[in-house]
């Protein structure tokens, strides 16, 4: 166990299950010393994320497609715990009938909808959670490459992942003034159970796996390993940034 996050204190919104991302970079950030605080959006969801973090009093409902329900989480944490030191936002979602097909298909309620959830909330949580930062603080948030190439079935997802790159850089903008770094990992495709929704998901592991450097697919302790790095005051000259941690797929 290292120390590089001893005695900060982090939200993680978007944990699922064990498989999730978020559960990566949750279980790089508690072995560098990190105090983490997690978010729910239902209790379904809450019941899964439970098996995996036995304190309730870290579990806090959120559901980021509220406004009343975001300004309530962060009211709640920071009557538990006070100020924070970091988010983790790593939440995104659109209608399984928007990851398939040719895009100009999407519905616009569909593709609205992706846009809400995938990166209007990043901008939500900056907004409501500015409160509770400390300065300084870091916000990191998930992408995919899908952003910039046209990945099979991706559609609106991939165009709201640039929209959300795009709300890391203005974030990062304007945040400064309150000591808050704003960053993206650019996350390899590993299966979650968000990635099991886009039709064709075993070819696009399996194709993203033969184009890593090494032949072997990055892992979630990878990414969030340079989560962890991004949530410590080493990382205070990285703002605005997209991180790629995919093990090279982004250079084919």
């Amino acid at each position: 166990m290292g120390d590089l996050l001893t005695g900060k204190k982090i939200l993680v919104m978007g944990a699922a299950n064990k498989r999730s991302i978020a559960w990566g970079c949750a279980q790089m950030m508690m072995e560098q010393g990190a105090q983490l605080i997690f978010t729910y959006q239902n209790e379904r969801l809450k019941k899964s994320l439970h098996k995996l973090v036995a304190d309730e009093n870290a579990l806090i409902e959120c559901d980021v497609a509220s406004d009343e329900s975001l300004q309530t989480a962060f009211a709640t944490i920071k009557d538990r715990f006070g100020k924070v030191d970091g988010i983790v936002h790593a939440i995104a979602f659109a209608p399984k009938d928007a990851l398939g097909g040719d895009i100009m298909n999407a519905s616009r309620q569909d593709f609205a909808i992706a846009q809400d959830i995938s990166a209007y909330s990043l901008l939500a949580v900056a907004k409501y959670g500015q409160a509770i930062l400390n300065n300084p603080a870091s916000i990191v948030t998930l992408t995919y490459f899908g952003s910039e190439r046209a990945v099979p079935n991706y559609n609106v997802m991939g165009v709201a992942k640039a929209s959300l790159e795009a709300a890391v850089r203005y974030l990062a903008r304007d945040m400064a003034k309150y000591g808050v770094r704003v960053n993206a990992i650019s996350a390899g495709a590993v299966k979650t159970l968000a990635v099991t929704g886009i039709k064709g998901h075993s070819e696009l592991l399996e194709m993203s796996e033969e184009r890593t450097v090494d032949g072997q697919s990055v892992t979630t302790r990878e990414i969030g390993g340079t989560c962890a790095f991004l949530m410590s005051d080493l990382a205070t000259g990285v703002v605005g940034d997209t991180i790629y941690v995919d093990k090279g797929v982004h250079l084919v």
